[in-house]
């Protein structure tokens, strides 16, 4: 099957998300690439990519390079306005990776109609988020885990404790904040740490917006009480860093339809906890691979049992590289094969 890929957002290509961090929608459109190609379609994907190039099989065209007039399947990222940029597609996808509710505009409303495009999600939690209209078809695609976190090294959590939070500045983290001295408290060396490029920027000296500078204010304000700032990096060191922690929260976020880092924590072998928010209740499984806190005490009181109890820690751990490290995405490409068929 010839497959065009379309994407407009930022510069990046099959290679990157390997050494530098890459957000969940634009890692998810470098891995379906190849994913494809690896299952024998002709994969042509067209983004922000500086170079042309061959990853994996796909084959990688930066975005001025003019598109094919034909394919069997076109792939849309995000956008509506993209499910046009092949003129003749058999079949066409619009890979949604924010809040649905971008696609009620009468403008993207027409072009899914018109075009007969057939709309993914990446949650049940996105989907339901999703008021549909009589004709628009759409299913849940759950992502894949990139082989960096299927990875069977060993499990070597670092002592003091470490917990590892990826959250946005703005998606929880200050919540997070207020109750980490609560969990220190039952932790007395635990350590926290934040992988947030937004963070590092802002300690760096560098401007951030006022509403991330608060939040920056109260991190820096529990560097004492074990709290640290860290520069995110690309997959393969993060998977290192993950094998390294003792539990990762989650603050979790309404608006978060992917959950990405919880996924690929999960995915490593370590515990999660999350409120019962978004994505969230999807990417664990409450109770055996993590805990879904359904208020403040059960999230500080639980984060600390993690941290503190070997036993748990070690079930957990191993139910969750047990369960959730087995969907690749070579998965999801068979998934949306037999959504096209």
């Amino acid at each position: 099957m010839r497959i065009v890929m379309v994407d407009d957002s930022v510069s990046f290509d099959g290679y990157t998300s390997g050494y530098q961090p890459l957000g969940g929608a634009e890692k998810a459109f470098a891995s379906l690439a190849s994913a494809l190609a690896m299952k024998g379609h002709e994969v042509r994907a067209f983004n922000r990519c500086r170079f042309k190039m061959t990853i994996e099989g796909a084959q990688w065209e930066p975005w001025e390079q003019p598109r094919p007039f034909e394919t069997d399947l076109l792939i849309a990222w995000r956008k509506p306005g993209l499910l046009t940029s092949v003129r003749q597609a058999a079949k066409r996808l619009l890979w949604v990776a924010a809040s649905p509710a971008y696609l009620e505009r009468p403008a993207n409303r027409e072009l899914i109609e018109s075009t007969g495009a057939k709309l993914v999600f990446q949650s049940k939690a996105q989907l339901a988020g999703f008021k549909a209209w009589k004709g628009a078809a759409g299913a849940v695609i759950a992502p894949g885990l990139r082989t960096e976190f299927q990875d069977e090294a060993p499990i070597e959590p670092m002592s003091p404790p470490l917990a590892v939070c990826t959250t946005h500045p703005l998606h929880g983290l200050d919540w997070l904040l207020d109750l980490w001295p609560l969990i220190r408290g039952k932790v007395p060396e635990g350590r926290l740490a934040l992988y947030s490029t937004a963070l590092d920027k802002g300690k760096q000296g560098g401007e951030v917006a006022p509403e991330i500078r608060a939040v920056l204010d109260k991190a820096l304000a529990l560097e004492n009480a074990g709290v640290v700032i860290e520069r995110p990096m690309g997959d393969r060191d993060m998977a290192g860093i993950w094998r390294k922690a003792r539990v990762h929260l989650f603050p979790s976020h309404a608006d978060d339809w992917l959950a990405s880092t919880l996924m690929e924590s999960q995915g490593s072998g370590i515990p999660g906890v999350a409120r019962p928010l978004g994505a969230a209740p999807e990417r664990l499984i409450d109770g055996q691979t993590g805990q879904l806190a359904p208020d403040d005490s059960a999230f500080v009181n639980v984060s600390a049992e993690i941290m503190n109890n070997d036993q748990l820690f070690w079930s957990m751990s191993r139910d969750a590289k047990l369960h959730q490290s087995k969907r690749g995405w070579e998965d999801v490409a068979r998934e949306v094969e037999a959504l096209v068929k």
